[in-house]
């Protein structure tokens, strides 16, 4: 049996599955409806807190991300593309997810099992940030799910709520567009582009 010595960075040491991207690991970071905001730290791999949560609104979904991917590159040609632009760029970090589980979870740094069925075309100051929306496989309620248009409405209102709002303060301009929502199919393709975008980084061994 083997026993490793240390414990694996989430970000660089797990794997993405053996049948990625239609199933994937995915490391959650924050639990729903919490006040304070974790995030990977990327030199050590622990958990770090961000910021608190300056007002009401709480993720309603497990959130977290997609070992050994990388917004770069390829995924802001592939935002670029479907948009028409040229002035975007990756935000630098693995590529966010967002999970439903019918099941209260209530503890973070763990990792599970996830199906992709949509997601997010969000922009950041010029960033693209991509969130894929995914569901747990054996879950009673969402399990059956496998394309975002299965999702009922209020879900993804309610969370399309929460990333335009999550930063910004009373009186100050929103920066934040959700330039796009997609399916499954589409998803598969930003993640396969932050794969690629995360082997292009490892090459290059030049990790932020």
């Amino acid at each position: 049996m083997y026993v490793p010595k240390f414990k694996a960075h989430p970000w660089h040491g797990i794997a993405r599955g053996e049948l990625a991207p239609d199933l994937i690991t995915a490391f959650i970071e924050i639990v729903p409806n919490a006040h304070i905001k974790y995030e990977i730290d990327k030199d050590s791999g622990y958990l770090k807190i961000d910021r608190p949560q300056k007002f009401s609104n709480t993720l309603p979904c497990l959130y977290g991300f997609i070992p050994k991917s990388y917004s770069g590159a390829l995924s802001a040609q592939l935002s670029e593309n479907v948009l028409g632009r040229k002035d975007l760029k990756g935000d630098g970090d693995p590529l966010d997810i967002c999970i439903y589980c019918e099941r209260e979870i209530i503890q973070s740094d763990i990792i599970l099992q996830a199906r992709p069925i949509g997601g997010f075309r969000l922009i950041d100051k010029g960033e693209v940030d991509d969130k894929i929306i995914a569901v747990m496989p054996d879950d009673d309620w969402f399990g059956n799910m496998t394309d975002i248009s299965q999702m009922p409405q209020q879900f993804i209102d309610r969370l399309k709520h929460y990333f335009l709002t999550y930063k910004s303060l009373p009186n100050e301009k929103n920066l934040i567009e959700i330039a796009g929502i997609y399916g499954a199919d589409e998803a598969k393709q930003v993640i396969k582009a932050c794969f690629d975008d995360y082997d292009d980084l490892l090459s290059s061994a030049h990790f932020n």
